[in-house]
């Protein structure tokens, strides 16, 4: 498999690998529209032809016969053409001396406060394909493309993962508070902000903090939860750094998790090597590796090992990057156990 930018032609690709997502990717609408001009900006992007505020890079994973088994983006900055909202969790208390009484109550303030940080975006791979490395590759390539292109984001970056929502896709949290605001099912707003329909969200949300005490008990014990198919996700990019630090989605209350971009595993601990095609060994392990290419990025995971200054692959490894021995790559092992 290879990680690559995202082209205008992998449109009815991609339009039918949206339909298999079900409710809860927001940014993977199966909108024809939105998607082709998702697209559009991407490779715009990736040509350095768009500004940083309209900077959307999307990457597929593609197999050797060119068929697209999933999808990953990369925001450059939120919030610079409209604002972005979450919610962040707060506390207020209340206390009386002379009536004996000392609450704690966690309270929702809705919050601007990560405009201009990087969102890791759109995650999703075919179920069929969810196996080996391929979701690791094609989550973890966007550090890979981070790392070789710092001034091309923010100092910090996001990612909102998916909150609870039962099979028929109805979220608790939504149902106890959103639903009163907006009089839509949540699958709804969902696809209307996927779409690009966010200004709702500033004239119809309470502009008030909101106390948690006042939602029913299911939407309490859903703040700040991923949803289980999202908690693979979750302790991958734990494992690369990122930390819940108090802001939830406005819609479902799953959590926001960041981490400042250098800090990140993947980008700290990655280095530039020069490729050499060769007998691995017993002692090779997955490497996650980029030919430091911007428009003509490829990415792929596959077993690899250093020596003396060089990274040594097989030759498939090296035809899937399109590259030859004595190129320049930059590498970093595809987990830190791996490390």
């Amino acid at each position: 498999m290879i990680v690559r930018p995202a082209k205008l032609s992998d449109l009815p690709a991609l339009i039918e690998l949206a339909k298999s997502t079900g409710v809860g990717v927001t940014s993977l609408p199966a909108n024809e529209d939105r998607l082709g001009a998702r697209l559009a900006w991407a490779e715009k992007a990736f040509a350095g032809q768009a500004e940083m505020a309209d900077c959307d890079y999307l990457f597929v994973l593609e197999d050797d016969a060119g068929k697209v088994h999933g999808i990953s983006g990369l925001i450059a900055a939120v919030g610079l053409r409209e604002p972005w909202y979450n919610y962040r969790v707060g506390l207020t208390v209340s206390a009386s001396q002379e009536l004996g009484i000392h609450r704690q109550i966690p309270t929702l303030f809705l919050a601007n406060d990560l405009t201009g940080h990087s969102e890791l975006c759109s995650l999703f791979v075919h179920p069929d394909s969810r196996t080996g490395l391929n979701g690791r590759l094609i989550s973890k390539s966007r550090f890979l493309f981070m790392a070789e292109f710092p001034e091309l984001f923010g100092d910090k970056v996001i990612a909102e993962m998916r909150g609870m929502s039962d099979e028929e896709g109805k979220s608790p949290f939504w149902e106890s508070l959103g639903r009163h605001f907006f009089k839509m099912e949540f699958s709804q707003a969902d696809y209307l902000t996927g779409v690009g329909n966010k200004a709702f969200i500033a004239e119809l949300m309470p502009k008030f903090p909101l106390y948690t005490c006042f939602l029913d008990e299911q939407a309490r014990e859903v703040i700040g939860k991923v949803h289980p198919q999202t908690e693979p996700a979750l302790a991958m990019l734990n494992g690369e750094g990122f930390r819940y630090q108090g802001y939830v989605d406005i819609f479902d209350a799953g959590p926001a998790i960041e981490c400042e971009r250098s800090q990140i595993r993947a980008v700290r601990d990655s280095q530039v090597l020069v490729l050499q095609v060769g007998s691995l060994g017993d002692d090779a392990k997955p490497y996650l590796i980029s030919n430091r290419s911007r428009e003509g990025c490829r990415i792929t995971a596959a077993s690899a090992k250093v020596a003396a200054g060089t990274l040594v692959v097989d030759a498939a490894t090296a035809r899937r990057l399109q590259m030859s021995a004595g190129s320049s790559v930059r590498a970093v092992p595809l987990s830190a156990r791996e490390a």
